[in-house]
């Protein structure tokens, strides 16, 4: 069977990075979580004190880009490949509500977009992929053979977010979540590069309703008749 791209795009908690996880690894095919590099980014942008809740030094953060080395590395105990930045393990610091508060706004600046698709391409020229993000299929990988846009309503979201944080031991209310929610959905749908948009190509799934084993009967379905017609 021949190997496709596999572009999967959406909000933020709608459920994008376990369906690219499930459909890898039945698929055989590399998964990319483009989101967890730009979370890495924020995550240094944090830890040098370039952003906080009342100010954000874009100009250090742009300058300090060419000694941020970001690398995924797989894990067999967990199934999937984690988040290296400079070489040590950040997956588990790059999930906190705090990372989430500022990723949207360092994900704003072109000059991290352009540092960081440009390493998402080079993950994809073999095919055999699945990435997914907010540009995949109208940036990275414009010519992508398949292209899903998730949706869920903003308080659905919130709820599956909250769950998992509250899961992993995390102080959180749903409040809180809710509000991170909405604002990452203004300022990713609003910002001048690259916003987040359906391709036009792209298979729409709002999966406020599905459980994650029902979107991924429909999506293996969709992948297998795209490989099928080649």
């Amino acid at each position: 069977m021949k190997k496709i791209t596999i572009a999967i795009d959406g909000f933020s908690s709608t459920g994008k990075s376990t369906l690219a996880k499930q459909l890898a690894n039945h698929l055989g095919y590399v998964y990319v979580d483009s989101g967890a590099m730009y979370r890495a980014v924020t995550l240094f942008a944090m830890q040098n004190g370039y952003i906080g809740t009342d100010f954000f030094d874009k100009q250090t953060l742009i300058n300090s880009l060419p000694y941020i080395k970001l690398h995924f590395q797989f894990n067999p105990d967990l199934g999937f490949a984690e988040m290296y930045l400079n070489d040590v393990n950040v997956e588990k610091e790059i999930r906190t509500i705090e990372v989430s508060n500022f990723v949207s706004k360092v994900a704003e600046v072109s000059e991290v977009r352009s540092k960081l698709v440009e390493q998402q391409q080079e993950m994809g020229k073999k095919r055999g992929i699945v990435m997914d993000g907010r540009d995949i299929g109208t940036v990275v990988f414009p010519d992508a053979e398949l292209k899903i846009f998730m949706n869920a309503s903003p308080e659905t979201r919130a709820r599956r977010r909250y769950d998992e944080l509250q899961s992993k031991g995390q102080n959180v209310t749903f409040e809180a979540i809710l509000k991170n929610v909405e604002e990452r959905d203004h300022i990713d749908t609003h910002r001048d590069d690259s916003p987040l948009l359906k391709a036009d190509d792209a298979i729409e799934m709002d999966n406020s309703a599905l459980t994650r084993e029902e979107q991924f009967e429909v999506v293996l379905e969709l992948v297998l008749k795209v490989t099928k017609s080649l």
